[in-house]
């Protein structure tokens, strides 16, 4: 029996009470509510959320709903959109359009399990080599990503406006067998 060329991926268990499914467009408000949170300067319109779900044989769109009570507000019951996630899947190639977390819960491995997701999706489509852009300002994201397997390949300058913020360029090869079905 010969040994993977690549290690298995890290563990990536939800947090308890908390399930992935996939996006629908009645959780466009919730998302964009949230969009807006993590992503003050540079959040997406609606309206790319509704373009990104109609390419549906190109795309994969995740919400991570959080049921039972919420601390925060005890009177109000879940479920509730805690994170969110979306691939685009070409030939062979696959990239991360976006990955977000509610900050309120972030370190709880929901980032994790959004991305483990999406790469099972990658390698469920043929991807064998995944794709995104993060922030050069967010070292927690960029750890999350070098777990998985991602390397920087390249940069893009002044990136992601209006702050004029660098985007790191990281790739993670051998999707397929790493994130794909096991026998």
């Amino acid at each position: 029996m010969s040994a993977p060329t690549q290690p298995r991926p890290p563990s990536a268990e939800l947090p308890p009470r908390t399930v992935l499914r996939p996006m629908r467009w009645w959780d466009i408000p919730a998302v964009t509510v949230l969009e807006h949170v993590a992503f003050p300067e540079d959040a997406w319109s609606v309206g790319m959320f509704w373009s990104e779900l109609a390419e549906v044989a190109s795309r994969c769109y995740l919400v991570a709903e959080e049921f039972g009570s919420d601390p925060e507000h005890p009177d109000r019951q879940g479920p509730r959109i805690v994170g969110y996630a979306g691939l685009l899947a070409g030939i062979g190639e696959a990239e991360v359009q976006t990955i977000a977390v509610d900050p309120k819960r972030e370190g709880r491995g929901l980032g994790a399990a959004l991305l483990t997701a999406l790469l099972r999706e990658a390698a469920r489509r043929q991807c064998d080599d995944v794709v995104l852009e993060v922030r050069e300002d967010n070292p927690r994201a960029q750890q999350l990503y070098r777990r998985f397997g991602f390397v920087q390949v390249g940069l893009r300058r002044g990136y992601y406006q209006p702050a004029n913020v660098d985007a790191l360029v990281m790739r993670a090869s051998g999707v397929i067998e790493r994130f794909g079905e096991e026998d």
